[in-house]
């Protein structure tokens, strides 16, 4: 069995509706399986945050309070992703 990430390649092979965060492709965690759904997108809410700070200087407030709204609250259907928060 493979143990390695899944890719963007990946992640549109199995379900090319599959919506992606723009500029969080290095927090992708997986794909989330639902019975009677299409997989979609799994992301590391942590990373997430990091990638706003590193990114774009955000303190850790600031990510949080930017990533729920601008981000998680963008849902946009049932191939929106989801976040894994651990």
């Amino acid at each position: 069995m493979k143990d390695s990430k899944i890719t963007l390649e990946e992640i549109v092979e199995i379900n090319d509706k599959a919506l992606l965060a723009d500029g969080f492709d290095d927090a992708i965690d997986g794909m989330c399986i639902q019975f009677g759904q299409l997989p979609i997108v799994a992301y590391d809410y942590n990373k997430c945050l990091q990638i706003l700070m590193d990114r774009d200087g955000m303190n850790y407030r600031e990510a949080v309070d930017y990533f729920d709204f601008n981000v998680v609250g963008a849902y946009m259907g049932p191939n929106s992703p989801v976040f894994i928060r651990r």
